[in-house]
């Protein structure tokens, strides 16, 4: 049987014991999972931030927990922006067995990480494939343009698709 979507889990950044999304600022992968709500990763824009703007990142962990299958040619998009006229971009890291970096505070730019908005999966990021038990730990960026309007349950959809042997 080929690899299932509850195959592949997503997981906090910032540590093992880390249970708060909004100090899901890199490192260590947690042992806590976000499910497929990566939005709920952000908290919501307060009237100061849409009036001034805000930059924001977060990281988690995609998790390929198959026991012998690989997930092969993976690659992520962001496939919805928010309704709210928020910038959602993405980035890639490294690999579970990689020593990854950790920002200070959430306004913080990740090192040396490139963010775009591709749209599609043939435009995604590649991260190449994930054998059993190999995560890799990538990064969204939440840019809140000046004067955006407040908007009630904002959301985007970022889209992780790969392939496997049966």
């Amino acid at each position: 049987m080929p690899i299932q979507t509850s195959d592949i889990k997503f997981y906090l950044s910032g540590g093992s014991s880390n249970t708060n999304p909004n100090l899901s600022l890199g490192g260590v992968i947690s042992t806590t999972e976000i499910g497929t709500a990566i939005n709920s990763l952000f908290d919501d824009v307060t009237g100061d931030e849409s009036a001034s703007g805000d930059i924001e990142y977060r990281a988690f962990y995609v998790k390929n927990t198959h026991v012998s299958l690989t997930w092969i040619g993976v690659k992520f998009w962001v496939e919805t922006q928010t309704p709210a006229g928020d910038d959602i971009s993405i980035g890639k890291e490294a690999s579970l067995g990689s020593p990854k970096q950790t920002i200070a505070t959430e306004n913080d730019a990740p090192t040396g990480i490139v963010f775009s908005a591709p749209s599609t999966k043939v435009t995604g990021i590649s991260i190449g494939d994930l054998a059993p038990g190999d995560g890799y730990m990538l990064w969204i960026k939440r840019n809140v343009p000046v004067s955006t309007t407040a908007y009630n349950n904002n959301s985007f959809t970022i889209k992780l698709e790969g392939d496997s042997r049966a």
